[in-house]
């Protein structure tokens, strides 16, 4: 029996960044993003946190005589 596994994750990172001071809450948010949509904020690749989304699998089974597949998908 052969198995697809799919998993999806989400990968929490940091990245430590100066900002002016005196900034209301969405001018930062809108500073933080700008310099994300720009490439200018770098992550720090130490990734201390994954979460799983999701984790599905789907079963294949050959039948070698009629060389047809039955598929199945479970969600873990």
């Amino acid at each position: 029996m052969k198995v697809i596994v799919t998993i999806v994750e989400k990968i929490i990172s940091e990245a430590h960044i100066d900002i002016p001071d005196g900034l209301n809450q969405s001018a930062i948010k809108q500073h933080i993003v700008d310099r994300y949509n720009t490439g200018e904020m770098v992550t720090d690749m130490n990734i201390f946190q994954v979460d799983f989304e999701s984790i599905s699998a789907r079963i294949v089974k050959e039948y070698s005589d009629t060389k047809s597949a039955s598929i199945g998908e479970v969600r873990l």
